[in-house]
């Protein structure tokens, strides 16, 4: 059996860098959705009456899309390293898979944009009324994540017909009016779609090349295999 040769030995060792990124990444999104899923501050969300179906959808969402990532992950630096046609094989469909169904999502969230921004609103609303009604400590959590990310406070960006414990601290006259935070969702969405058009862009020829370079790495080792 020939050995591979030094272009081939460069694209096995990047490869499984990449992979091993990859799995880190996936690492990291998993344990964060297990933070959000079992955390004391947000557990509540899921259990509670009247909780945001949004919320922990986007959760689970997390969760499996960071074990796959993981598995994704683990099969190409297994592959790589240990110069397996298989792995890496099932390395290239996984990745095909996910690389559609960015596609799909790109392409349906481009078309259903205003939807989504919609339903993000109605989130924020649901979640406002819920706490202004219960005052759980998971939903206080959730309004202060979100009101001081985007610097608002309220449905209507007044602080007094708002809950105040919850809303970024203000001076002057901005203590009594400020930007409402159904807006700044609004305007966050259009205004940076460019910017997660762009990422997404990036990390779909980022596959492009993982896929390239996993083909090629296999077609290398079943050709030196063939060698006798």
């Amino acid at each position: 059996m020939a050995a591979l040769s030094g272009g081939e030995q460069c694209i096995k060792y990047m490869l499984f860098a990449f992979n091993f990124v990859f799995w880190l990444a996936g690492t990291g999104v998993l344990a964060v959705g297990i933070w959000l899923r079992f955390d004391e501050r947000t557990k509540g969300l899921f259990t509670g009456e009247g909780s945001p179906s949004v919320f922990y959808t986007g959760v689970y969402i997390l969760i499996v899309a960071g074990a796959v990532m993981m598995v994704v992950g683990f099969l190409g630096c297994c592959g790589a390293i240990r110069e397996s046609s298989c792995m890496l094989g099932l390395f290239f469909i996984f990745l095909l898979i996910i690389f559609a169904a960015e596609v799909a999502a790109g392409i349906w969230g481009l078309s259903n944009q205003d939807k989504i921004v919609s339903d993000v609103q109605q989130f924020y609303t649901e979640t406002f009324n819920n706490y202004k009604a219960t005052k759980q400590d998971a939903l206080k959590e959730t309004l202060v994540l979100i009101q001081f990310g985007l610097q608002c406070c309220g449905p209507t960006g007044t602080v007094i017909d708002g809950a105040p414990e919850t809303c970024p601290k203000k001076e002057g006259l901005e203590i009594l009016v400020t930007t409402s935070c159904p807006a700044v969702i609004k305007e966050v969405f259009t205004s940076r779609l460019h910017i997660i058009g762009g990422v997404g862009i990036g990390i779909g020829v980022i596959m492009i090349f993982g896929m390239i370079f996993s083909m090629l790495l296999c077609c290398a080792i079943r050709r030196t295999r063939d060698i006798v």
